[in-house]
Protein backbone atom coordinates (compact mmCIF):
# COMPACT_ATOMS: atom_id res chain seq x y z
CA UNK A 1 0.00 0.00 0.00
CA UNK A 2 2.83 2.32 0.88
CA UNK A 3 4.58 1.61 -2.46
CA UNK A 4 1.34 2.21 -4.36
CA UNK A 5 0.93 5.57 -2.63
CA UNK A 6 4.49 6.53 -3.44
CA UNK A 7 4.05 5.54 -7.08
CA UNK A 8 0.84 7.57 -7.30
CA UNK A 9 2.60 10.54 -5.73
CA UNK A 10 5.49 10.21 -8.19
CA UNK A 11 3.12 10.15 -11.18
CA UNK A 12 1.31 13.21 -9.82
CA UNK A 13 4.60 15.07 -9.43
CA UNK A 14 5.63 14.23 -12.99
CA UNK A 15 2.28 15.41 -14.34
CA UNK A 16 2.53 18.64 -12.36
CA UNK A 17 6.04 19.12 -13.67
CA UNK A 18 4.97 18.58 -17.25
CA UNK A 19 2.04 20.95 -16.86
CA UNK A 20 4.30 23.52 -15.22
CA UNK A 21 6.80 23.26 -18.07
CA UNK A 22 4.05 23.68 -20.62
CA UNK A 23 2.49 26.72 -19.01
CA UNK A 24 5.84 28.44 -18.35
CA UNK A 25 7.15 27.92 -21.88
CA UNK A 26 8.42 31.15 -23.43
CA UNK A 27 9.13 31.62 -27.15
CA UNK A 28 12.79 32.32 -27.84
CA UNK A 29 13.09 35.57 -29.84
CA UNK A 30 14.29 35.18 -33.40
CA UNK A 31 17.79 36.33 -34.23
CA UNK A 32 16.45 39.20 -36.33
CA UNK A 33 14.48 40.49 -33.32
CA UNK A 34 17.58 41.00 -31.17
CA UNK A 35 20.46 43.48 -31.33
CA UNK A 36 22.85 41.48 -29.15
CA UNK A 37 24.79 38.36 -30.12
CA UNK A 38 28.12 37.95 -31.86
CA UNK A 39 29.31 37.84 -35.43
CA UNK A 40 29.74 34.30 -36.68
CA UNK A 41 33.12 32.59 -36.68
CA UNK A 42 34.66 33.66 -33.38
CA UNK A 43 37.14 31.32 -31.69
CA UNK A 44 36.53 29.98 -28.19
CA UNK A 45 39.00 32.48 -26.72
CA UNK A 46 37.28 35.32 -28.59
CA UNK A 47 33.91 34.18 -27.27
CA UNK A 48 35.35 34.21 -23.76
CA UNK A 49 36.55 37.79 -24.25
CA UNK A 50 33.12 38.73 -25.62
CA UNK A 51 31.50 37.40 -22.44
CA UNK A 52 33.95 39.36 -20.29
CA UNK A 53 33.09 42.46 -22.27
CA UNK A 54 29.39 41.74 -21.86
CA UNK A 55 29.85 41.56 -18.09
CA UNK A 56 31.82 44.82 -18.11
CA UNK A 57 29.14 46.62 -20.12
CA UNK A 58 26.61 45.58 -17.47
CA UNK A 59 28.77 46.53 -14.50
CA UNK A 60 27.19 49.12 -12.22
CA UNK A 61 29.67 51.54 -10.66
CA UNK A 62 29.36 53.00 -7.17
CA UNK A 63 31.28 55.54 -5.13
CA UNK A 64 33.42 52.67 -3.84
CA UNK A 65 34.34 51.49 -7.34
CA UNK A 66 35.12 54.93 -8.77
CA UNK A 67 31.83 56.47 -9.84
CA UNK A 68 31.76 60.25 -10.11
CA UNK A 69 32.05 62.56 -8.30
CA UNK A 70 29.86 63.91 -11.11
CA UNK A 71 28.55 61.65 -13.85
CA UNK A 72 25.77 60.92 -16.35
CA UNK A 73 25.13 57.22 -15.74
CA UNK A 74 26.31 54.42 -13.50
CA UNK A 75 26.88 51.79 -16.20
CA UNK A 76 27.16 51.43 -19.97
CA UNK A 77 23.81 49.68 -20.10
CA UNK A 78 22.13 52.69 -18.44
CA UNK A 79 22.24 54.41 -21.81
CA UNK A 80 22.20 51.40 -24.16
CA UNK A 81 19.49 49.01 -22.95
CA UNK A 82 19.69 45.75 -24.87
CA UNK A 83 22.58 47.26 -26.84
CA UNK A 84 20.03 49.59 -28.41
CA UNK A 85 19.40 53.32 -28.67
CA UNK A 86 19.05 55.52 -25.61
CA UNK A 87 15.98 57.34 -24.34
CA UNK A 88 15.34 61.04 -23.72
CA UNK A 89 16.15 60.41 -20.05
CA UNK A 90 19.62 59.13 -21.01
CA UNK A 91 20.35 61.82 -23.59
CA UNK A 92 23.73 63.50 -23.12
CA UNK A 93 24.49 67.22 -23.25
CA UNK A 94 27.64 68.29 -25.09
CA UNK A 95 28.74 71.91 -24.79
CA UNK A 96 31.35 74.49 -25.65
CA UNK A 97 32.57 74.46 -29.22
CA UNK A 98 31.01 76.80 -31.77
CA UNK A 99 33.52 76.47 -34.61
CA UNK A 100 36.62 74.55 -35.71
CA UNK A 101 39.00 76.59 -33.53
CA UNK A 102 38.50 74.18 -30.64
CA UNK A 103 36.45 73.91 -27.47
CA UNK A 104 37.16 76.86 -25.19
CA UNK A 105 35.36 75.27 -22.23
CA UNK A 106 37.45 72.16 -21.62
CA UNK A 107 38.72 73.66 -18.36
CA UNK A 108 35.11 74.18 -17.24
CA UNK A 109 33.93 70.61 -17.62
CA UNK A 110 33.55 70.43 -21.41
CA UNK A 111 32.81 68.82 -23.72
CA UNK A 112 30.20 66.84 -21.77
CA UNK A 113 27.85 67.89 -19.00
CA UNK A 114 27.84 65.61 -15.96
CA UNK A 115 24.31 66.33 -14.78
CA UNK A 116 24.29 63.99 -11.77
CA UNK A 117 26.48 63.92 -8.67
CA UNK A 118 27.27 61.84 -5.62
CA UNK A 119 25.92 63.09 -2.28
CA UNK A 120 28.00 66.04 -1.14
CA UNK A 121 28.79 67.20 -4.67
CA UNK A 122 26.96 69.46 -7.10
CA UNK A 123 26.22 68.42 -10.69
CA UNK A 124 27.79 70.51 -13.44
CA UNK A 125 26.10 73.49 -15.02
CA UNK A 126 26.61 74.72 -18.59
CA UNK A 127 29.03 77.66 -18.36
CA UNK A 128 27.88 81.10 -19.44
CA UNK A 129 28.57 81.69 -23.12
CA UNK A 130 28.79 78.03 -24.10
CA UNK A 131 26.61 76.56 -26.81
CA UNK A 132 25.31 73.04 -26.38
CA UNK A 133 23.52 70.16 -28.05
CA UNK A 134 21.69 67.04 -26.90
CA UNK A 135 22.98 63.66 -28.09
CA UNK A 136 20.80 60.54 -27.70
CA UNK A 137 22.97 57.43 -27.15
CA UNK A 138 23.25 55.24 -30.27
CA UNK A 139 22.85 51.47 -30.58
CA UNK A 140 25.92 49.27 -30.15
CA UNK A 141 25.26 46.65 -32.82
CA UNK A 142 27.43 46.31 -35.92
CA UNK A 143 30.04 48.85 -34.81
CA UNK A 144 32.96 46.58 -35.70
CA UNK A 145 31.91 46.60 -39.34
CA UNK A 146 31.71 50.40 -39.36
CA UNK A 147 35.16 50.68 -37.77
CA UNK A 148 36.70 48.57 -40.52
CA UNK A 149 35.47 50.57 -43.51
CA UNK A 150 38.69 52.00 -44.95
CA UNK A 151 39.54 55.69 -44.92
CA UNK A 152 40.00 55.42 -48.68
CA UNK A 153 36.38 54.30 -49.09
CA UNK A 154 35.12 57.15 -46.90
CA UNK A 155 37.07 59.70 -48.93
CA UNK A 156 35.81 58.15 -52.17
CA UNK A 157 32.21 58.66 -51.02
CA UNK A 158 32.89 62.23 -49.88
CA UNK A 159 32.00 64.98 -52.35
CA UNK A 160 32.56 68.25 -50.46
CA UNK A 161 32.12 70.40 -53.58
CA UNK A 162 29.16 68.42 -54.96
CA UNK A 163 31.09 67.71 -58.14
CA UNK A 164 28.38 65.36 -59.42
CA UNK A 165 25.66 67.99 -59.01
CA UNK A 166 23.22 65.79 -57.08
CA UNK A 167 22.85 68.31 -54.25
CA UNK A 168 24.62 66.01 -51.79
CA UNK A 169 28.18 66.74 -50.73
CA UNK A 170 29.34 64.84 -47.66
CA UNK A 171 32.68 65.24 -45.97
CA UNK A 172 34.78 63.59 -43.30
CA UNK A 173 35.51 65.05 -39.87
CA UNK A 174 39.23 65.66 -39.39
CA UNK A 175 40.03 65.27 -35.70
CA UNK A 176 43.05 65.23 -33.39
CA UNK A 177 43.31 61.72 -32.00
CA UNK A 178 44.51 60.75 -28.50
CA UNK A 179 47.95 59.24 -28.09
CA UNK A 180 46.58 55.82 -27.16
CA UNK A 181 44.70 55.42 -30.47
CA UNK A 182 47.04 53.79 -32.97
CA UNK A 183 46.24 54.47 -36.64
CA UNK A 184 46.60 51.59 -39.08
CA UNK A 185 49.07 51.71 -41.93
CA UNK A 186 46.13 52.59 -44.23
CA UNK A 187 44.87 55.51 -42.13
CA UNK A 188 44.81 58.81 -43.98
CA UNK A 189 46.14 61.92 -42.24
CA UNK A 190 45.78 65.61 -43.09
CA UNK A 191 47.77 68.26 -41.25
CA UNK A 192 48.31 65.82 -38.40
CA UNK A 193 44.61 65.00 -38.07
CA UNK A 194 42.71 61.78 -38.78
CA UNK A 195 39.22 60.81 -39.90
CA UNK A 196 36.63 60.36 -37.14
CA UNK A 197 33.74 57.95 -37.56
CA UNK A 198 31.92 57.48 -34.23
CA UNK A 199 29.60 59.86 -32.42
CA UNK A 200 26.90 62.18 -33.75
CA UNK A 201 29.56 64.44 -35.29
CA UNK A 202 32.05 61.63 -36.08
CA UNK A 203 34.37 63.06 -33.43
CA UNK A 204 35.77 59.74 -32.13
CA UNK A 205 38.50 58.00 -34.09
CA UNK A 206 37.86 54.38 -33.12
CA UNK A 207 36.00 52.22 -30.61
CA UNK A 208 38.83 52.53 -28.08
CA UNK A 209 38.56 56.33 -28.25
CA UNK A 210 34.78 56.12 -27.88
CA UNK A 211 34.96 53.66 -24.97
CA UNK A 212 37.61 55.55 -23.00
CA UNK A 213 35.59 58.76 -23.38
CA UNK A 214 32.45 56.98 -22.20
CA UNK A 215 34.12 55.68 -19.05
CA UNK A 216 35.59 59.08 -18.21
CA UNK A 217 32.87 61.47 -19.37
CA UNK A 218 29.75 59.37 -18.76
CA UNK A 219 30.69 57.69 -15.49
CA UNK A 220 33.64 59.66 -14.17
CA UNK A 221 35.86 56.56 -14.34
CA UNK A 222 39.56 57.05 -15.00
CA UNK A 223 41.72 54.56 -16.89
CA UNK A 224 45.36 54.26 -17.90
CA UNK A 225 44.26 55.75 -21.23
CA UNK A 226 42.52 58.74 -19.63
CA UNK A 227 43.84 59.21 -16.06
CA UNK A 228 42.56 62.76 -15.49
CA UNK A 229 39.59 62.94 -13.14
CA UNK A 230 37.16 65.35 -14.80
CA UNK A 231 35.89 66.70 -11.45
CA UNK A 232 39.20 67.55 -9.76
CA UNK A 233 41.15 67.88 -13.03
CA UNK A 234 43.92 65.88 -11.34
CA UNK A 235 45.64 62.71 -12.52
CA UNK A 236 44.59 59.78 -10.33
CA UNK A 237 45.11 56.03 -10.33
CA UNK A 238 43.06 54.12 -12.91
CA UNK A 239 39.62 53.13 -11.62
CA UNK A 240 39.03 50.58 -14.37
CA UNK A 241 41.62 48.04 -15.51
CA UNK A 242 43.09 48.28 -19.00
CA UNK A 243 42.09 44.66 -19.60
CA UNK A 244 38.46 45.53 -18.88
CA UNK A 245 38.50 48.50 -21.26
CA UNK A 246 39.96 46.22 -23.94
CA UNK A 247 37.26 43.62 -23.26
CA UNK A 248 34.54 46.26 -23.78
CA UNK A 249 36.18 47.41 -27.02
CA UNK A 250 36.29 43.80 -28.23
CA UNK A 251 32.65 43.31 -27.23
CA UNK A 252 31.63 46.36 -29.29
CA UNK A 253 33.71 45.14 -32.23
CA UNK A 254 32.09 41.72 -32.48
CA UNK A 255 28.42 42.46 -31.81
CA UNK A 256 26.53 41.19 -34.83
CA UNK A 257 25.00 43.50 -37.38
CA UNK A 258 21.20 43.92 -37.18
CA UNK A 259 19.33 41.55 -39.48
CA UNK A 260 16.61 42.94 -41.74
CA UNK A 261 13.17 41.46 -41.14
CA UNK A 262 10.39 40.70 -43.63
CA UNK A 263 12.84 40.64 -46.52
CA UNK A 264 10.41 38.76 -48.77
CA UNK A 265 7.49 41.09 -48.12
CA UNK A 266 6.32 42.72 -51.37
CA UNK A 267 5.53 46.07 -49.73
CA UNK A 268 8.92 46.12 -48.00
CA UNK A 269 10.67 45.52 -51.32
CA UNK A 270 8.52 48.19 -52.98
CA UNK A 271 9.58 50.59 -50.22
CA UNK A 272 13.22 49.64 -50.76
CA UNK A 273 12.99 50.63 -54.43
CA UNK A 274 11.25 53.91 -53.59
CA UNK A 275 13.87 54.65 -50.91
CA UNK A 276 16.49 54.37 -53.65
CA UNK A 277 14.36 56.24 -56.22
CA UNK A 278 14.01 59.36 -54.05
CA UNK A 279 17.77 59.15 -53.36
CA UNK A 280 17.74 58.50 -49.64
CA UNK A 281 20.65 56.20 -50.51
CA UNK A 282 22.64 59.30 -51.46
CA UNK A 283 23.59 59.41 -47.77
CA UNK A 284 22.14 56.21 -46.32
CA UNK A 285 24.31 53.89 -48.41
CA UNK A 286 22.83 50.41 -48.70
CA UNK A 287 26.20 48.64 -48.93
CA UNK A 288 29.67 49.16 -47.52
CA UNK A 289 32.68 46.86 -47.39
CA UNK A 290 35.23 46.31 -44.66
CA UNK A 291 38.95 46.08 -45.24
CA UNK A 292 41.35 43.89 -43.31
CA UNK A 293 40.66 43.34 -39.62
CA UNK A 294 42.70 41.30 -37.12
CA UNK A 295 39.32 39.87 -36.11
CA UNK A 296 38.84 37.49 -39.03
CA UNK A 297 34.99 37.51 -39.19
CA UNK A 298 35.11 41.28 -39.79
CA UNK A 299 37.60 41.18 -42.68
CA UNK A 300 36.53 41.98 -46.25
CA UNK A 301 32.80 41.73 -45.58
CA UNK A 302 29.99 43.47 -47.48
CA UNK A 303 27.22 44.69 -45.19
CA UNK A 304 24.14 46.94 -45.25
CA UNK A 305 24.22 49.68 -42.59
CA UNK A 306 22.43 52.43 -44.55
CA UNK A 307 25.02 55.09 -43.74
CA UNK A 308 28.04 56.63 -45.43
CA UNK A 309 29.65 57.68 -42.11
CA UNK A 310 30.04 61.18 -43.56
CA UNK A 311 29.02 64.61 -42.33
CA UNK A 312 26.21 66.37 -44.18
CA UNK A 313 24.58 69.80 -44.01
CA UNK A 314 21.19 69.07 -42.44
CA UNK A 315 19.85 72.60 -42.62
CA UNK A 316 19.07 75.43 -40.21
CA UNK A 317 16.41 73.47 -38.35
CA UNK A 318 19.03 71.02 -37.05
CA UNK A 319 21.75 73.61 -36.41
CA UNK A 320 22.37 73.50 -32.63
CA UNK A 321 25.22 76.02 -32.67
CA UNK A 322 27.63 73.38 -31.31
CA UNK A 323 30.20 71.27 -33.07
CA UNK A 324 33.23 69.01 -32.68
CA UNK A 325 36.38 68.61 -34.75
CA UNK A 326 36.17 70.13 -38.23
CA UNK A 327 32.39 69.65 -38.45
CA UNK A 328 30.16 72.67 -38.89
CA UNK A 329 27.32 73.34 -36.46
CA UNK A 330 24.75 72.28 -39.06
CA UNK A 331 26.61 69.12 -40.11
CA UNK A 332 25.73 65.70 -38.70
CA UNK A 333 27.05 62.24 -39.43
CA UNK A 334 24.61 60.04 -41.33
CA UNK A 335 23.24 57.62 -38.72
CA UNK A 336 23.12 53.95 -39.64
CA UNK A 337 19.50 52.92 -40.18
CA UNK A 338 20.04 49.21 -39.52
CA UNK A 339 18.29 48.19 -36.33
CA UNK A 340 15.94 51.20 -36.40
CA UNK A 341 12.89 48.95 -36.44
CA UNK A 342 13.97 47.53 -33.07
CA UNK A 343 14.69 50.92 -31.51
CA UNK A 344 11.30 51.14 -29.82
CA UNK A 345 12.24 48.08 -27.73
CA UNK A 346 15.14 49.90 -26.07
CA UNK A 347 13.41 53.30 -26.03
CA UNK A 348 10.48 52.34 -23.83
CA UNK A 349 8.00 51.53 -26.60
CA UNK A 350 8.30 54.84 -28.46
CA UNK A 351 10.65 56.30 -31.04
CA UNK A 352 13.08 59.07 -30.12
CA UNK A 353 14.97 59.74 -33.35
CA UNK A 354 17.37 62.30 -34.86
CA UNK A 355 20.53 63.26 -32.98
CA UNK A 356 18.65 64.45 -29.89
CA UNK A 357 15.52 62.28 -29.92
CA UNK A 358 13.25 65.13 -31.03
CA UNK A 359 11.44 63.03 -33.67
CA UNK A 360 8.75 60.70 -32.34
CA UNK A 361 8.26 58.67 -35.52
CA UNK A 362 10.19 57.68 -38.63
CA UNK A 363 8.03 59.94 -40.80
CA UNK A 364 8.56 62.88 -38.44
CA UNK A 365 12.33 62.29 -38.63
CA UNK A 366 12.18 62.35 -42.43
CA UNK A 367 10.30 65.64 -42.42
CA UNK A 368 12.94 67.23 -40.18
CA UNK A 369 15.63 66.66 -42.81
CA UNK A 370 16.89 69.83 -44.47
CA UNK A 371 19.97 71.08 -46.27
CA UNK A 372 21.40 68.38 -48.51
CA UNK A 373 18.40 66.15 -47.73
CA UNK A 374 15.77 68.66 -48.91
CA UNK A 375 15.27 67.07 -52.32
CA UNK A 376 14.75 63.60 -50.87
CA UNK A 377 12.43 64.94 -48.18
CA UNK A 378 10.33 66.76 -50.77
CA UNK A 379 10.26 63.68 -53.00
CA UNK A 380 9.00 61.61 -50.06
CA UNK A 381 6.37 64.23 -49.27
CA UNK A 382 5.11 64.08 -52.86
CA UNK A 383 4.64 60.31 -52.82
CA UNK A 384 1.17 58.83 -52.60
CA UNK A 385 0.13 57.70 -49.13
CA UNK A 386 0.50 54.04 -50.09
CA UNK A 387 4.03 54.68 -51.41
CA UNK A 388 4.92 56.59 -48.23
CA UNK A 389 3.67 53.66 -46.18
CA UNK A 390 5.85 51.31 -48.24
CA UNK A 391 8.96 53.44 -47.59
CA UNK A 392 8.17 53.57 -43.87
CA UNK A 393 7.57 49.80 -43.73
CA UNK A 394 10.91 49.22 -45.47
CA UNK A 395 12.79 51.47 -43.04
CA UNK A 396 11.09 49.78 -40.09
CA UNK A 397 12.18 46.38 -41.43
CA UNK A 398 15.85 47.34 -41.10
Amino acid sequence: MKNKFLNTLLVACVLIGLTSCETSYVDIPKDDELLDGTVEGLTSSQLSQFLRGDAAVNEVFTRETGLGSTFVGTSCINCHAGDGKGHLFTTLTRFGQVDETGNQFLNQGGPQLQNRALPGFLPEQIPAGATFSKFTPPAFSGLGFLQNVSDADLLAMADPNDSDGDGISGTVNWITIPGYSIPSSNSVTQNGKYIGRFGKKASAFDLLHQTVNAYNQDMGITSAFSPIDHYSNLEIDPEVATSKVNDVVFYLNVLKAPIQRNQNDNVVNQGKQLFKQINCTGCHKSELTTGYSPISPLSFKTFSPYTDLLLHDMGAGLDDGYTEGSAKTFEWKTPALWGIGLSENSQGGNYFLMHDGRARSIEEAIMMHGGEANNSKNAFQNLSQSDKNAVLKFIKSL
